[in-house]
C-alpha cells in the first residue's frame, strides 16, 4: 500500500511524537518506519499496526489509487 507520508508526519507534529515513539506504539522497529517513510510504502498489516499507533484510521495515512 502506498502511505501518505505527508499526513503522517502531519499527524507526528500534531502530537509532539518522535519516529521512536511511533514506532514503539506501533509495534514495529523505528528503522522499519523509517524505511516506510522513506520509500512510501508498506504491507497492508504494517499499515494496520502504523495507523493504530498513530491512532488514526487506516484511510487517514494511505493514499488512495
Amino acid at each position: 500500500m502506498t502511505i501518505n507520508t505527508m499526513q503522517v508526519e502531519a499527524v507526528q507534529a500534531e502530537r509532539g511524537l518522535t519516529q521512536t515513539e511511533i514506532a514503539v506504539r506501533s509495534g514495529i522497529s523505528r528503522q522499519s518506519l523509517s524505511t516506510i517513510l522513506r520509500r512510501g510504502t508498506a504491507t497492508p498489516q504494517t499499515v494496520g499496526k502504523l495507523a493504530r499507533g498513530l491512532g488514526v484510521p487506516v484511510s487517514d495515512i494511505i493514499k488512495e489509487a
